[in-house]
């Protein structure tokens, strides 16, 4: 695990309201979405997480109604519609690149109902029976409002899979992360080659520092992120430190 990875967070902004935070220079989601998969695929500590989230499933009630907020390219959903093909999925992303990329993905599942807005806009009719929130809730405006909304968006007693990116995201060490194992497993010149088609993640995982950074995304500490959720109206039912130590996972349940 990186050492880094063990930085507390950055110092949080005195008396900043989240309305007045500089959003102008975070990343752009269009452009990551372009290589996106082609470097989860050949992350481990990305694709643990996806095995994580399917022995989870695995354990659960089958849930009528999924919301998976922030869905980027689709990898949780998909893995949620061959859990549970008769589940009504509600896959909400706003960011039209990603968007694209995972409704090309799930083009095979009649199930899935696509939303264009941000978690603060999206207006349900119905709450789910589980939500999936996975490296999104850090790059919302005010998570403190964000995760009252994921609370009001659940049934009581529905199930909240959330994952989220804490800790400053030091770009060199995931390269050199990512470059050892794709060099181990495929060799060099594939290595050099996934890296060259993938340079735009590592373009766009600067801007998430910089945001970092600037406090325009949020960066907590598992104390914190603990204390948030539980604010929220969740209970945990299970905790832990995850992606190389840079994420947390947290399964919850919401309270009545």
């Amino acid at each position: 695990m990186s050492s880094y990875a063990h930085a507390k967070r950055f110092p949080a902004a005195k008396n900043v309201r989240p309305e007045t935070v500089d959003r102008s220079a975070c990343a752009d989601w269009s452009a990551y979405a372009k290589a996106y998969d082609l470097m989860s695929d050949n992350n481990p500590a990305y694709q643990a997480l996806l095995e994580d989230f399917a022995a989870f499933l695995a354990t659960i009630e089958p849930p009528k109604r999924i919301y998976d907020i922030g869905g980027g390219t689709g990898n949780y959903t998909e893995i949620a519609a061959r859990a549970f093909p008769d589940a009504e999925i509600h896959f909400v992303e706003p960011d039209a690149g990603m968007r694209g990329a995972a409704q090309s993905k799930l083009a095979a599942y009649d199930r899935i109902k696509y939303d264009t807005v941000a978690l603060e806009s999206f207006d349900a009719k119905d709450t789910a029976d589980l939500i999936v929130c996975v490296h999104a809730l850090y790059a919302m405006p005010d998570q403190k409002q964000r995760l009252a909304d994921l609370r009001r968006l659940l049934r009581p007693g529905g199930l909240l899979y959330l994952v989220d990116l804490g800790r400053p995201l030091n770009v060199a060490d995931w390269r050199k992360y990512l470059f050892m194992n794709i060099k181990s497993k495929n060799g060099l010149p594939s290595a050099l080659q996934i890296f060259w088609h993938g340079r735009e993640v590592a373009k766009q995982n600067k801007a998430i520092f910089a945001a970092q950074k600037t406090g325009a995304y949020w960066t907590h500490t598992e104390e914190e992120i603990t204390a948030a959720v539980t604010e929220a109206g969740f209970e945990i039912l299970r905790q832990e430190s995850v992606y190389r130590g840079y994420s947390d996972l947290l399964v919850c349940r919401a309270k009545p």
